[in-house]
């Protein structure tokens, strides 16, 4: 039987600084809320400025001590992924936590983000790429400084097409959404064995919530019939909570000794619910190397940013 490891076996994390996406609702909030009870600094990187100071009062008001800080980021537009790391830099010396959590889901018709990558690719992925490129650098030398990725079940159904990556030609909401998710854990294992052979402390983990009760199931509803089966898949009979969901995240970013390229996820239902759990299940598909470099390169020529990543830095 998986142990019941919950958020009071969170390991102190005063004088710890994270950065927590899309920590605005969901998943993403819980997750913040609870490193802040344990101590560390959250920054709530957010869209919506409004939505954030609202998380930030609803966590002071049950961890009145909590420290807290929201900064603007859209994921969906390079700029502000640009502009959000040059305010972290300007604001804090240092980053121990990194944790890629936001997304959005499958839209219908094709979107596109601010510079013309398809809405889920762009946002899901893209995103997160560059946001951890330009970070990385202020986490090297910190104690056991870690970057968690959010993936997802539906990247079993990826499939990385370098001929249409921005679904152009051939457009379907699901498998859009599910390139996006199979992309993320490329890029997170790929960073896992770049950082090891630098020699680097940090560490790139990844984690999926299960089947959690967020508002991403009819984020990107354009219809009634999409909010209605959004609604009733995220209704409790189907999905855990989102606390529930937080905890996995929670656990890659925080249980002591985890070691890179780590995979965690809830334990019971075919890892759609429970306590969470190392060794969760990922495709074959996401630990194809010569895929996962192709799909960085790509990445670095389609973003413009390169990733410097240090030779043996030490922790201090």
């Amino acid at each position: 039987m998986t142990p019941k490891w919950t958020a009071t076996d969170i390991p102190d994390q005063h004088g710890r600084t994270a950065v927590v996406t899309g920590a605005n609702s969901g998943i993403g909030f819980f997750a913040a809320r609870e490193l802040a009870r344990a101590g560390a600094r959250i920054v709530l990187a957010v869209r919506n400025a409004e939505k954030g100071a609202d998380a930030a009062r609803a966590i002071h008001a049950v961890v009145p001590d909590a420290k807290i800080e929201v900064g603007s980021l859209d994921l969906a537009s390079l700029a502000s992924v640009r502009a959000f790391a040059q305010w972290f830099e300007r604001e804090h010396e240092a980053l121990d936590l990194l944790i890629n959590n936001a997304g959005t889901m499958a839209f219908s018709p094709r979107r596109e983000t601010a510079d013309g990558f398809e809405m889920s690719f762009g946002t899901n992925y893209l995103g997160h790429f560059v946001l951890t490129a330009l970070l990385l650098t202020l986490m090297e030398a910190r104690e056991d400084p870690r970057v968690v990725t959010i993936s997802g079940a539906l990247h079993r159904m990826g499939r990385i097409n370098f001929d249409d990556l921005q679904r152009e030609r051939r457009y379907g909401r699901w498998s859009a959404y599910a390139q996006s998710k199979l992309a993320t854990l490329l890029f997170a294992f790929e960073l896992d064995r770049r950082l090891r052979s630098a020699g680097s402390t940090v560490r790139s983990l990844t984690a999926h919530p299960g089947y959690a009760a967020t508002n991403i199931q009819t984020a990107a509803a354009t219809s009634t019939l999409d909010r209605l089966f959004g609604r009733i898949g995220s209704a409790r009979l189907f999905a855990q909570s989102a606390e529930m969901g937080a905890l996995p995240i929670l656990y890659a970013a925080t249980y002591p000794g985890l070691q890179g390229g780590a995979h965690i996820g809830p334990g019971r239902f075919f890892e759609s619910r429970g306590y969470p759990k190392p060794g969760a299940g990922s495709s074959k598909a996401a630990h194809h190397e010569e895929v996962a470099r192709k799909l960085w390169a790509v990445s670095e020529g389609l973003t413009g940013v390169t990733f410097h990543i240090a030779q043996g830095a030490q922790a201090a």
